[in-house]
């Protein structure tokens, strides 16, 4: 089976935008919907950029992975953590495979490739590059000094997109996304492949810093604001890039777009450490007079029988006897805390005594396996629609104001998927998954899934 297979991943794409308020909008999204299959693709869980790129590639569970998040506790100290890089995937990814089948591949942006490993082709690293002024980030290297001939500095991610400088964030991801898929258009015209794949990061970035403009359902939405249109035109401009990408492709080869999850409006925060100390769970030295990040603070280990993690979901960790340093949490009263916990915050209200809707999971429900450090409990506070703020020093148990800056969405639990090329009927799925992507890419090239690998084949006949 002679075909090429051809990845364009739009980090955070929501379903809901592309399959039908904006759908007339993106004519070239349409064309492949049109011939292709396509709908909602369920997420990991958690449903975040990392790990879940890196779990689409292995088809594997994060727990498989011992993921968790971007930061992840390195043992069961209070303090040690380690950055979900390239190193911490412990299982080959799809590309990996195809390089040993023979197959020549193009790998730029994918969330979790820094630092870059060899490939059987090129590989430009992603937004975990540190500065890509100093830091190695393609694979051979001296492909970096082609890409910057061709487009200047090369840019992996916007700057401090958690700001309130909004003409200079949307500047930059505009900067950024035309450098992105220049690189990728000059790597498909220089470059024999079998495999390409690209993940724009910059849909992450504008609808964290945009969406309560175009969204009525926003707490923080103003009719007629100045960038109301702005999410809805950059899908426009993607499209466009996109379109350019297609023209390289033939009519034997396979063009997938796929998201690694969806977007909606952030309602707002559930202060978990400040709940936690207020419920008598967790009890610090000293009282912080402002709002502190949670681990600047000085917690009385001997009298803290629960913390947790900030984030766009709750991490809740037990203070364990015998497995912290200073856990006091006996193995025996585990499950009863862990009920109690569930019990409670699943109970929480809003601030005005409303429900909404907290889930909290043990992860031994979740994943198949727990490499690694993995959480007690996760949380996804109001399903996902509040995060998780870490810090403490609040007045409530709620806030409104995002303490790590500005942001104005959460992430949802389904992306897209959209699969057109030789063979593919027309129409819509369901119950599609993300660990369905590679056996699924494996198929169009006649390749059996790897072993372990817990998706399935989309069937296509």
């Amino acid at each position: 089976m002679n075909r090429r297979v051809a990845v364009i991943g739009l980090d955070c794409a929501e379903p809901s935008l592309i399959f039908d308020r904006w759908i007339e909008d993106l004519p070239n999204l349409r064309s492949l919907i049109e011939r292709g299959t396509w709908g909602q693709l369920r997420s990991v869980d958690p449903p975040i950029t990392v790990p879940a790129w890196s779990c689409m590639m292995t088809s594997r569970d994060p727990g498989e992975l011992g993921i968790y998040g971007f930061r992840n506790r390195a043992d069961h100290s209070y303090d040690r953590q380690f950055v979900a890089d390239s190193r911490a995937v412990p299982i080959p990814r799809l590309w990996d495979h195809l390089g040993e089948a023979g197959k020549h591949v193009i790998v730029l942006g994918v969330p979790g490739t820094y630092p870059p490993a060899p490939v059987a082709g090129e590989l430009v690293s992603c937004f975990l590059t540190p500065d890509p002024r100093v830091d190695q980030y393609t694979e051979p290297a001296s492909l970096r000094d082609e890409i910057e001939r061709l487009v200047g500095p090369y840019q992996v991610d916007v700057r401090n997109y958690r700001r309130a400088d909004r003409d200079r964030i949307l500047s930059e991801i505009y900067e950024m996304t035309e450098q992105h898929f220049a690189a990728a258009r000059h790597l498909l015209d220089t470059r024999p492949w079998d495999f390409f794949m690209m993940v724009e990061i910059g849909v992450d970035r504008i609808h964290h810093a945009f969406w309560s403009f175009h969204d009525p359902t926003h707490r923080n939405y103003e009719p007629g604001n100045r960038y109301r249109d702005v999410i809805r035109n950059y899908y426009q401009y993607l499209d466009d890039q996109i379109g350019e990408l297609l023209e390289r492709f033939g009519d034997d080869d396979t063009v997938i777009v796929v998201s690694d999850h969806g977007a909606e409006p952030m309602r707002g925060a559930v202060c978990i450490n400040q709940w936690l100390i207020g419920e008598g769970y967790l009890t610090l030295r000293s009282t912080p007079e402002t709002i502190t990040p949670f681990d600047v603070t000085n917690v009385d280990w001997s009298q803290t029988r629960v913390w947790g993690d900030g984030g766009y979901y709750g991490r809740i960790w037990l203070n364990v006897r015998g497995r912290e340093p200073d856990g006091i949490v006996d193995p025996s009263e585990y499950e009863a805390l862990r009920d109690e916990l569930i019990s409670r915050l699943e109970g929480l209200p809003d601030p005005d005594g409303q429900p909404i809707g907290t889930r909290v999971f043990r992860p031994e429900d979740l994943w198949l396996e727990q490499r690694g450090v993995a959480p007690d409990l996760i949380a996804y506070f109001g399903n996902l629609a509040w995060r998780s703020a870490g810090s403490v020093g609040h007045a409530g148990y709620h806030t409104f104001e995002n303490d790590t800056g500005p942001d104005d969405a959460n992430h949802a639990r389904n992306g897209v998927f959209i699969m057109a090329g030789p063979g593919v009927p027309a129409g819509p799925r369901d119950g599609l998954s993300i660990l369905d992507v590679a056996p699924t890419i494996l198929g169009r090239f006649g390749m059996p899934p790897i072993e372990r690998m817990r998706g399935q084949v989309i069937d296509i006949h």
